[in-house]
């Protein structure tokens, strides 16, 4: 057995909903499974993804799912959508409200209705104080003036894919905020600053996604035929974060998991 299937992990971030999985979802489940991958969170990211995503989790025991409206759905969700989110709430494998946030890199919606929208999202994970799966693009000053209005009320919070600024990451630390760091990492190009300061994220605010089928990493051997990214590749990702923060594979296995475990409130 290799190494990796030893370890157990949490992948927090999986967008098992996409088309390029359709021709072999349960196969990518099960590789997941076989490289220790023993849960997964399934990323919603408008009304009618978050469903698909909570039917796939009730279809699969370690699979999870989160329920929420991402940035560049927010001019496209209508009061309905949010009456239908909010709905899917009330199912156990729903353990999160997102994903939720601000992009002002792309702003494939306004940043004002991106405001609005997120807005929402707090004020409903507030009110079910059920944690935040955030996503956050050149938007790190106004994510900030906006969780801080809710300080106090605020659920736990994790950023991620985090890929911004070192003074971003101190100040969404010294918020109290989660860190999911991705096979962002991996990238040669793009991935040095964050594999430079990954060191600073503390062991009990970590914790792994793939993001996956996006951001394969670009240091895997061979590379994957059709660039896809899938779940079983969370462990050659660990072992690149270990790598930066100077710690073993195992240590970082163990941490990451049970962050991850209480973060989302799995069963052990």
């Amino acid at each position: 057995m290799a190494q990796s299937a030893q370890l157990q992990f949490i992948d927090i971030g999986v967008n098992l909903t996409s088309n390029r999985f359709d021709k072999d979802r349960e196969q990518v489940l099960e590789r997941a499974l076989a490289n220790g991958i023993e849960a997964i969170i399934i990323t919603g990211t408008n009304a009618r993804e978050s469903k698909q995503a909570l039917t796939l989790a009730q279809q699969y025991e370690h699979c999870y799912a989160t329920a929420g409206c991402h940035p560049h759905d927010a001019e496209r969700m209508s009061p309905d959508d949010f009456e239908s989110i909010k709905a899917l709430h009330k199912e156990c494998k729903i353990v999160a409200v997102g994903e939720c946030g601000l992009d002002f890199n792309r702003n494939f919606s306004s940043p004002e209705s991106q405001i609005r929208v997120f807005k929402q999202q707090l004020e409903m994970a507030c009110d079910l104080q059920k944690p935040l799966f955030l996503h956050e693009r050149d938007a790190s000053d106004t994510m900030l003036e906006l969780l801080q209005e809710y300080q106090g009320e605020l659920p736990p919070a994790v950023i991620h894919c985090f890929t911004g600024s070192e003074q971003a990451l101190e100040r969404y630390l010294e918020f109290g905020l989660y860190i999911g760091v991705t096979g962002w990492i991996c990238d040669e190009r793009r991935g040095q600053e964050l594999a430079g300061m990954v060191h600073r994220i503390p062991d009990n605010r970590l914790m792994l996604e793939t993001d996956a089928p996006w951001l394969t990493p670009r240091d895997l051997r061979p590379k994957p035929k059709d660039g896809r990214n899938e779940p079983m590749l969370l462990p050659h990702i660990a072992q690149k974060i270990a790598t930066c923060r100077q710690q073993s594979i195992e240590h970082l296995a163990e941490i990451t998991y049970k962050n991850a475990q209480t973060f989302f409130n799995l069963p052990n």
